[in-house]
């Protein structure tokens, strides 16, 4: 166990973990490791330790501050395609209702099918939009032009850095200060 620190949300000493180009593997969910896998991942001589915790664990032989921020020490390539999972859509749709705009918690969203299954449409990438429930109700099973209601964007295939993109947009509950210039060291600065 750790000296000198205290637990992050039940997961103690978090380390962001980033990949070999020093951006996070993932912003949404953002891309951490257990204190126990980061220090056995450096003495596997598999990241580069970048900062670190206060906090140090101790063996008979050795003592060691907690890695912070790890650096994969080979390249691993985002996936071209992502899945099309429930997740993946809500946050290609930046977790808002494709029809009336308004933000909604997780389990306030649903899925709405632009042309309902009960008229031959398809659960894919290019047919399914997140909705709040109201919105998904009153549309029901019309088409868009029957009833009015139109997705604010057209449902489409994202790729995985649209994806990274859209996470970026909404930071963790926890953040260490070591963490800060790896998450937002590429975003633009304000003139």
């Amino acid at each position: 166990m750790p000296d000198g620190g205290s637990f992050i949300g039940g997961q103690g000493f978090p380390a962001l973990v980033l990949n070999a180009d020093f951006r996070p593997l993932s912003y949404f969910p953002l891309s951490i490791w257990s204190w126990q896998d980061a220090v056995k991942a450096v003495f596997l001589d598999r990241v580069s330790v970048l900062n670190e915790y206060d906090a140090e664990v101790h063996s008979p032989r050795l003592s060691m501050r907690l890695p912070s921020v790890i650096a994969l020490k080979e390249y691993i390539p985002a996936a071209r395609r992502p899945a099309f999972t429930r997740f993946n859509v809500f946050l290609r749709d930046r977790f808002e209702c494709q029809y009336c705009g308004e933000g909604q918690p997780t389990h306030d969203l649903t899925f709405d099918h632009v042309v309902p299954r009960s008229r031959g449409g398809r659960t894919s990438w290019d047919n399914v939009c997140t909705a709040c429930g109201p919105c998904n109700l009153r549309k029901g099973n019309r088409l868009p032009r029957e009833i009015g209601m139109h997705p604010r964007q057209t449902p489409r295939q994202p790729t995985s850095w649209e994806l990274q993109e859209n996470g970026r947009a909404f930071p963790p509950n926890y953040l260490h200060e070591s963490w800060r210039d790896y998450l937002y060291w590429d975003t633009e600065l304000e003139g």
